[in-house]
């Protein structure tokens, strides 16, 4: 019957399913934050609370190593993220604002196709082009392979919050003797906010988390914080891993949700 609902909880394994699934994604990061808090050495024996690996951090023999890398991956992901905003808004722009053109839809396609590239591929595709063109590896390299794959990630909310805002907006604003600067300033750019913002971290965050393609497009000597903990665990897990991971894992959580709550929050009304 048409408009009729499937309640999908009646489905025969549905709870024991949910539950599997929420183990196995949250149990090793429940695990990883539980244990951060060891006291010691060990990661497989708990004798007590403390705070010390999180002080080693920031004073132990790495901390400097570790900074380094903290502040490479910080600089590269606002850096990245503010140019793969103002690009993704200006695709958006064109392909949205445009009305309709022969090859929008090969716009739109060639815009968000990375998303579904393999990030293998995309990490070989950038080093073969990097070696090709003779650009010598490191911070730059680096930076360039995030902006171009961060432009996807901003393009989305982006694109999404254009859809929603009505051209109409614009329109009566010129029709007030509004420039068109004027009005891109004082009426799209406020509704656009949200979608903006929302890209921003969206971006910021893909850069910040990303290991595969900076693995391959770094060069000796530098080393961003993804980069450096897979370096620290091949000499084995020691718990200032686990305190590293936790503290990363809660920025990601606070950043996914300022990015959620800036999506939904909708300044038109």
């Amino acid at each position: 019957m048409r408009g009729s609902k499937t309640d999908v909880r009646r489905y025969p394994g549905f709870l024991p399913i949910t539950i599997i699934c929420l183990v196995v994604l949250y149990a090793p990061l429940i695990i990883v934050a539980i244990y951060s808090f060891n006291s010691s050495v060990s990661i497989t024996r708990w004798d007590g609370f403390s705070l010390h690996w999180y002080g080693e951090v920031f004073t132990g023999p790495n901390s400097d190593k570790l900074k380094a890398a903290a502040w490479n991956s910080v600089s590269i992901a606002l850096i990245a993220a503010t140019t793969a905003t103002v690009i993704s808004f200006s695709a958006a722009m064109a392909v949205i604002r445009s009305g309709e053109y022969r090859t929008r839809r090969l716009s739109l396609g060639l815009v968000t196709l990375p998303l579904m590239v393999p990030e293998i591929v995309t990490a070989v595709a950038t080093l073969i082009f990097f070696n090709s063109i003779g650009f010598t590896r490191g911070y730059m390299t680096i930076l360039i392979a995030h902006i171009a794959f961060c432009i996807p990630f901003a393009y989305m909310p982006i694109a999404a919050r254009m859809q929603g805002v009505d051209e109409s907006y614009e329109m009566a604003a010129m029709d007030l003797y509004a420039s068109r600067f004027q009005a891109f300033r004082r009426i799209l750019l406020p509704l656009m906010l949200p979608g903006v913002v929302s890209g921003f971290l969206l971006a910021f965050i893909i850069s910040m988390d990303d290991f595969l393609i900076t693995q391959f497009v770094k060069g000796a000597g530098i080393e961003t914080l993804p980069t450096a903990i897979f370096g620290a665990v091949k000499q084995g897990i020691k718990p200032d891993i686990m305190a590293i991971s936790t503290m990363l894992l809660a920025l990601s959580m606070v950043i996914v949700s300022l990015s959620f709550i800036a999506a939904k929050f909708d300044n038109t009304k």
